[in-house]
């Protein structure tokens, strides 16, 4: 066995490769480290727990590219590459560095899946042969490289066909065509979208059921069927955009048994080791099955089917590496059962994508083979009607509603309100036959939707005891009654507590029953008794999460409750998790002392802090979502952890917070609050446009815009909804923007230093790309580090605490306060090498904490760079601006800042060279467009023309720079380009680097 082993993670998080490989890799690396291993990892994704320096014992945030890799190879030596838990970035660079002789050249051997097996897999013709000597069905397909063939192809077949790209993710560059035109546009965007230009063409079974089995195969042969899910949305919707059940409902044993017998049988002959992911289409009205495709590695079914049955699938396949059996591994689950053991269900599981177009109105909503959603939700019940509820309940999402028209509008070219419109022509008198005609969704998923709406008119009329205790049986939330009755969710939650209707708590054990198990994975029902007891525990914490990923709020907060849990462990607290997010490593049964898989509704989270009585409830690491609830969990008589809900307010209520800075004389950009569209039309007119106009209590900028005129005044305001108000309206002052990441215990704060954009004021700090520490002048540094000890100090805060700043000249205001944990914590606590959430949780719980007075010696600087999924939305400007795009996060290291800012762009051509353009240049724009060496295009211009000149290169899959000091940064980054790959620093235990 080797001694050093080279993980390769996924990156940052984009649409189709998300936090669900994050925690593939974090449960691999760890799993490596158990049994002894040395880990290197590779992943320059700041955000991730995987990335702490906890989880390897190397890690290395620099570019996922063969000659990075290389050089990192040289520097560490290591025995052997695991890179089937990093998604199709690690498996395609895998690939790469077999096919460049890297890992022959310096003896590194493959762990688990060979190489081989992988691209047998991925390449689609190899895989259509081995699907072919298999004797397993695969629909009628021509592996294409150019145009002409794909012509040939789609005339033969008729239209329409599908387009899957070769080692691509999230089904990128894929789609259907209906015509010729659509074909024509498939396939340039394919070919250049898949790494080997080559594309299978299949003839269209759109329409067909799909299912997915999770399998896991050991070097013996043995096979096993972690998990089967079916999709409601049929063949036609990327399974990441789709709805999906567990285990599967509408199959027949036979069917159910002859697809199993396949994907194993697949499984074998492609001699995977690890685990598998096999998608099939089935005909509804017959037995005949197609093989979709195989993902020879762990992947965002897996996270899914993970967290559905509790068997570890990623820890798992890491030992299968190692060339451990199925029958020698342990279930560390339940603790009796050996990982050769088929999972076993007495639950359903629900789960449901979370989409971004509630930030992009603009957004082309229409669903197909290429996926869109940024996140998921995940619902355990008994009942699918109250597993739809509970996953509905936990979107975190003001839900759509529709009138006839247009419902049918979303129906038809299915979009993400697909599901939502189907419920509204339900409500309204549409027949089944009619709907599934429509939608293909299977007859019994439509019953169950009528079942959820049966209860919704029956409880407009009878609200007797007896009926509210069924509907809460059949997964009717207080927030429904709540909308149904006009009363507060608040008063049925006291209505419950009154009469006795309380929740029982059920526990996932991989076994349903059938041995004994103590597991600490559970969730509500009101069917049944309650299985679990409460824990037993001196002081408990209760610490709630934050829900799906999405644009504004991603997986670095769970970076932050997972480090928090963690501290409060050492600190002798019982934990106890609350989140609904299968992808992350927070919903990890191994990392709080107990999870509860639920909404993070006030009914859900007050009843299991009641069920546990928690001691105290920690809201500030779970982005905004939680920090939502403090008051009301608060009114209840809870102790929130940190500062009182009167003290968030007084920080996020704009009001309340100039009035704040103006009694200890701290200066802020001009402005006011507007409780109505009149009032933010007054105020407009007693500033001077450009003005910033915010709504309140939003995540990532969304509805954020920056307004030059009535006219776009009038506009925005047209756009805002009712629960956004009050506005904020301040001056828009031009400057650089500064942010900081403070712990407070109440008297003095810790500062680690300065982060400083590079882009101007106005462009949202999510997608600003940014430097730490920065060198920024001495007075301005000791300004903004005083105004910040005054905000936290005037309020006695305790806790983690983001504060930015506008410097304009030498005159530095404060922007906005986020009393929580934010975006940026684990980039700092990463780069400066200090345990900001763990000091964060002390001064939280301990009024003695003193905080270090020295700060750290950084010997590196950090760049964080956004990343966006121009692939998935390449209909939007991407423009730069105050409604924060990017999906998630990189950050490079450097000896000096143009070091890191050259790592950003290193994969990118000299500025001077053919291969970029510059709007205003000589040259015609569509024929270097056209040209194949075109790979950077700059326009910041505000026109229409300059918009849809950037749509079209995005399309293209072109780097666009919308913003000049963006650009100026990759200008001037070119001549600091090296290869020296660094390290991030390992902290020793809870010191500072001094």
């Amino acid at each position: 066995m080797s001694e050093k082993v080279l993980v390769i993670g996924s990156g940052p998080i984009i649409i189709g490769q998300a936090a669900e490989f994050d925690y593939s890799g974090t449960q691999g690396c760890l799993a490596l480290k158990e049994e002894g291993f040395e880990v290197v990892l590779v992943n320059n994704n700041p955000a991730t727990i995987m990335t702490d320096p906890a989880i390897a014992d190397s890690v290395y945030c620099e570019p996922l590219t063969v000659e990075s890799i290389e050089t990192i190879i040289q520097q560490e030596n290591p025995d052997a590459l695991l890179s089937g838990l990093g998604g199709q970035t690690a498996l395609n660079l895998a690939v790469d560095l077999q096919e460049a002789g890297v890992l022959h050249k310096y003896g590194v051997k493959v762990l688990g899946t060979s190489i081989d097996s992988i691209q047998q897999g991925e390449d689609r013709e190899q895989f259509r042969q081995v699907m072919q000597e298999t004797e397993q069905p695969v629909v009628e397909s021509e592996v294409i490289t150019d145009y002409e063939a794909a012509k040939a192809f789609a005339f033969h077949t008729g239209f329409p066909v599908i387009s899957r790209p070769a080692y691509t993710l999230g089904g990128r560059g894929g789609g259907i065509a209906h015509d010729e035109a659509e074909l024509e546009v498939l396939m340039k965007d394919g070919l250049k979208a898949s790494p080997i230009s080559q594309v299978i063409l299949e003839k269209s079974i759109a329409g067909f059921k799909e299912i997915e089995y999770e399998v896991m195969r050991d070097t013996d042969g043995t096979c096993i069927s972690v998990c089967n899910m079916e999709n409601i949305d049929p063949v036609g919707v990327h399974t990441g955009d789709s709805i999906v059940t567990a285990p599967s409902q509408t199959l027949t044993d036979k069917e159910y048994q002859m697809l199993r017998e396949a994907a194993l049988e697949i499984v074998n002959s492609l001699n995977v080791i690890g685990g598998c992911n096999v998608q099939f289409a089935l005909d509804p009205k017959s037995n005949q099955y197609y093989v979709i495709e195989v993902n020879p590695r762990v992947s965002r079914s897996s996270a899914l089917a993970s967290k559905a049955t509790g068997y570890p699938i990623a820890k798992m396949a890491a030992k299968l590496a190692l060339g451990y059996r199925l029958d020698e591994l342990m279930n560390p689950l339940t603790g009796y059962t050996y990982a050769s053991f088929e999972p076993t269900l007495d639950y359903v599981v629900v789960k449901f994508p979370r989409w971004p177009f509630d930030k992009f109105k603009g957004a082309n909503r229409t669903l197909g083979t290429k996926m869109k959603a940024t996140g998921e939700v995940m619902a355990i019940e008994r009942t699918l009607e109250a597993a739809f509820t509970k996953a509905i309940d936990s979107l975190d999402q003001t839900l759509p509603t529709f009138d006839e028209k247009t419902a049918w509008e979303h129906i038809q070219a299915p979009t993400d309100a697909r599901f939502f419109a189907v419920l509204d022509l339900m409500r309204n008198g549409t027949s089944l036959e009619e709907v599934y005609e429509a939608t293909g969704f299977d007859p019994f998923f439509l019953r169950v939707f009528e079942n959820m709406l049966t209860w919704e008119k029956r409880l407009t009329k009878d609200l007797s005891l007896e009926t509210l205790k069924e509907a809460k049986q059949n997964g009717v939330s207080d927030a429904k009654l709540a909308g149904i009755t006009g009363k507060p969710e608040i008063e049925w939650v006291r209505f419950r507590q009154k009469h006795g209707i309380k929740p029982s708590y059920k526990i996932v054990d991989t076994c349903a029953g059938e041995f004994e198990a103590e597991t600490n994975y559970v969730y509500s029902t009101y069917a049944g008794t309650t299985e679990i007891e409460p824990l037993e525990a001196k002081k408990k914490a209760l610490i709630i999460g934050a829900g799906p990923i999405r644009i504004g709020q991603g997986v670095e907060f769970d970076y932050s409750a997972v480090k928090a849990i963690e501290s409060l462990q050492n600190q002798g607290y019982t934990t106890i998790m609350i989140n609904n997010n299968p992808e992350t490593v927070s919903t990890d049964y191994e990392t709080a002392d107990r999870l509860y898989f639920e909404p993070l509704k006030l009914e859900n989270i007050l009843d299991v802090a009641a069920f546990e009585q928690v001691d105290i409830v920690f809201t500030a690491f779970g982005g905004q979502t939680a920090l939502n609830v403090t008051e009301e969990i608060e009114n209840q008589g809870y102790t929130v952890a940190g500062v009182p809900a009167s003290v968030i307010a007084s920080l996020e209520d704009r009001e309340a917070f100039y009035d704040l800075l103006q009694t200890i004389d701290v200066p802020h950009v001009p402005g006011e609050m507007c409780h109505s569209a009149e009032e933010a039309r007054q105020a407009a007119d007693t500033y001077q446009y450009p003005l910033l106009c915010r709504p309140s209590y939003v995540i990532g900028g969304q509805g954020m815009v920056v307004i030059h005129s009535k006219d776009e005044l009038e506009a925005a305001l047209e756009e805002t909804e009712a629960k956004h108000y009050p506005l904020v309206m301040d001056q828009f002052i031009t400057g650089e923007e500064v942010e900081v990441e403070l712990v407070s215990n109440g008297r003095n704060v810790f500062i680690p230093g300065l982060m400083a954009h590079i882009e101007a004021a106005g462009v949202h700090s999510g997608d600003s790309m940014a430097v730490f520490p920065a060198q920024v002048e001495t007075s301005v540094q000791e300004q903004v580090e005083t105004y910040a000890e005054r905000i936290a100090t005037h309020v006695n805060y305790k806790g983690i605490m983001n504060i930015q700043f506008l410097i304009n000249n030498d005159d530095v205001y404060v922007l906005e306060v986020n009393p929580r944990s934010s975006r940026t914590v684990p980039i700092v606590s990463k780069t400066a090498a200090v345990p900001l959430i763990d000091w964060a949780v002390k001064a939280m719980v301990d009024e003695a904490m003193e905080l270090p007075s020295v700060k750290p010696d950084i010997p590196y600087t950090a760049v964080k760079f956004p990343v966006f999924s121009s692939h998935a939305l390449a209909e939007l400007d991407h423009k730069l601006g105050a409604n924060m795009m990017s999906t998630g996060e990189g950050m490079y290291l450097g000896k000096t800042t143009e070091q890191a800012l050259a790592k950003v762009f290193e994969h990118l051509p000299s500025p001077e060279s053919s291969a970029c353009f510059e709007e205003g240049q000589d040259g015609d724009f569509n024929t270097w467009l056209s040209s194949s060496e075109a790979a950077v295009y700059h326009n910041e211009e505000d026109t229409e023309e300059a918009k849809e000149k950037r749509v079209e290169a995005l399309k293209a899959g072109i780097t666009i720079f919308s913003n000049e000091a963006t650009y100026q940064a990759y200008v001037q980054s070119v001549g600091d380009r090296n290869k020296e790959r660094i390290a991030l620093v390992q902290p020793k235990g809870n010191e500072v680097m001094i």
